[in-house]
């Protein structure tokens, strides 16, 4: 159902988007401008026009895998919360996550505070921990003066072209899975991309509630000496079907991990293997790489630019740039 307040939004094109056939990715939105038409003027009618159309962006989210909403009044934080709400959904903790963030709102963060030298590799969102959302929010606060984009890649095609080039390899990876292998620090380390101590990862200070979360995501584990924690994922899909459309998805955080996963606690090539424990290819690591940099949609961000984002359809990674740059993020469930 089309609501009265659709026309105030219509589809856009932009350089920075991926031709697929008839499709564009991302799908971009911006405000209508006309005489007819009511324009969005306020970050209240923004969140208006989201309430009214969530049938409507879902629908599209689900054809699409991520939509950016571009020249809408959006300047802040608060903002982007109130722009967050205007869904409805239920907000999603980031418990086991590897990212420093820091918490704005009780539903909005920062995106990954490491380095801004430091690339963020491809990887779906906490693809590492057996609950994850499903949705994915961005906003950008403050764009950087180079770099910094959130490129975006459609998660079915990275699987069809690793078919078509690594067979074999595919077929191992479904039939044996993955483990992922991380030390935690001792409170958090922000020099590193993967330095969210066991404190902020487990929101707790206590380690028997640590403990308990481990164990309640089939995750093993092993205090060190130095109050580092050492995690251990039990074997993981890195392939999923997605029961809405039935398209097979490269569900995983792989190439995040092995070129990533690298500071003075953690050896990301020994930070993924296969479910059995051997390692994974650097030949195929390379091809994977160069699939994810082909297919990849690289949007510069624009101030009050949101991305919402199918967790399940589309990985996303971050590039290195330079700061200033304050991008914040939400997750549902």
């Amino acid at each position: 159902m089309v609501s009265e307040t659709a026309n105030l939004v219509s589809p856009t094109k932009i350089a920075d988007q991926k031709d697929f056939g008839d499709t564009r990715f991302p799908l971009v939105l911006t405000p209508t401008e006309s005489e007819s038409s009511k324009s969005i003027t306020t970050a209240d009618a923004a969140c208006d026009w989201v309430k009214s159309n969530k049938e409507n962006i879902g629908a599209q989210l689900l054809q699409n895998g991520a939509i950016m909403f571009r020249g809408f009044p959006l300047k802040d934080a608060y903002d982007f919360d109130k722009f967050v709400g205007a869904f409805d959904r239920e907000p999603l903790p980031y418990v086991g996550g590897a990212a420093p963030r820091k918490v704005i709102t009780p539903r909005v963060f920062t995106a990954n505070e490491s380095p801004p030298d430091q690339p963020i590799p491809f990887h779906h969102e906490m693809a590492q921990v057996p609950t994850f959302p499903k949705t994915l929010l961005f906003f950008c606060e403050t764009p950087p003066a180079s770099g910094g984009q959130t490129p975006l890649v459609l998660s079915n095609k990275v699987y069809q072209r690793m078919v078509e080039k690594f067979p074999q390899y595919v077929r191992d990876l479904e039939e044996k899975k993955v483990v992922y292998t991380r030390v935690l620090p001792n409170g958090d380390d922000m020099e590193s991309p993967i330095g969210r101590g066991w404190q902020s990862t487990f929101q707790t200070e206590d380690r028997s509630e640590a403990e308990r979360k481990c164990r309640e995501q089939g995750t093993r584990f092993e205090w060190l000496p130095d109050g580092c924690l050492k995690t251990i994922s039990a074997p993981l899909a890195a392939i999923k079907e997605d029961p809405r459309n039935g398209n097979k998805m490269w569900f995983n955080s792989i190439i995040a991990v092995y070129r990533g996963w690298r500071d003075s606690r953690n050896d990301p090539q020994k930070a993924i293997t296969f479910g059995d424990g051997s390692p994974m290819p650097p030949v195929v690591m390379d091809g994977l790489e160069a699939i994810l940099e082909d297919l990849a949609a690289d949007v510069t961000w624009q101030p009050g630019d949101v991305y919402l984002v199918d967790n399940m359809q589309v990985l996303h990674a971050r590039r290195s740039f330079t700061p200033p740059r304050r991008v914040l993020a939400a997750l549902f469930k």
